[in-house]
């Protein structure tokens, strides 16, 4: 929980001076957009992944691939300017879990369903996208990270990561902060990405993919925080 335990000690050492989760961000919109891109606006990029995945070319709620888009919180479809347990949909507390939850000792008096992965109803990239498009699981994240080159770059006045892969087609990942109760954070610096999987071994935490200017990897983090979304979907023959 490394990421998160440095997300509240950033907290702690600005306080009111964090923007807030109800913010304008780089494209203007409030939130980033998150109302819903048109399907007719995202580009499908083939990276020629063994498994055939194709990738969106921008965050889901973006306008453009260099724009934030919106921050959703893990199985959640709609943006909100808190982000918390008392304003999460599935759950009042960690050990509170009221959907995909897999251990009693984390639902709601002693609640289990056995769902670890996102389903269509509350996929924020399905919600946004239309069928087909997905939130990634966390071994097609894996599968980005081991066929891509990854460049910490600036993409029109924006910073990120740019994925290149062998074919020279390649994603650019904003480093579009992440929110966490009122505040935004991050934006510029790092970048926070949901997997559709919960974490095996703790139902209130689920992987993310992480960077910043010097690294990138899988992390845990609680479902809780507004991270971004990209989307994926299968080739169309």
């Amino acid at each position: 929980m490394k990421k998160i335990s440095f997300i509240f000690a950033t907290a702690i050492l600005l306080g009111f001076g964090l923007q807030s989760c109800n913010r304008e961000d780089n494209n203007g919109d409030n939130n980033g957009g998150g109302s819903g891109d048109d399907n007719s606006s995202v580009v499908w990029v083939d990276l020629g992944l063994p498994s055939g995945l194709l990738w969106a070319d921008r965050n889901v709620g973006a306008s453009s691939p260099e724009d934030f888009g919106g921050h959703y919180a893990w199985g959640e479809t709609a943006l909100k300017t808190v982000y918390k347990w008392s304003t999460y949909a599935y759950g009042s507390d960690f050990n509170a879990l009221t959907k995909y939850c897999f251990e009693s000792n984390y639902g709601l008096n002693g609640f289990t369903d056995n769902l670890t992965t996102l389903q269509a109803s509350d996929d924020a990239a399905t919600a946004n996208l239309g069928d087909g498009a997905r939130t990634p699981t966390e071994e097609e994240w894996q599968e980005l990270i081991d066929y891509t080159t990854s460049t910490w770059t600036i993409r029109n006045g924006v910073n990120g990561r740019l994925l290149t892969a062998a074919n020279s087609k390649s994603i650019f990942l904003p480093a579009a902060g992440q929110c966490h109760s009122l505040y935004f954070y991050g934006p510029g610096e790092n970048g926070d990405y949901w997997s559709s999987a919960l974490y095996q071994n703790n139902p209130s935490a689920a992987w993310v993919f992480a960077f910043d200017s010097d690294s990138q990897n899988m992390q845990v983090v609680s479902r809780i925080y507004g991270f971004s979304v990209r989307a994926v979907r299968a080739r169309q023959n």
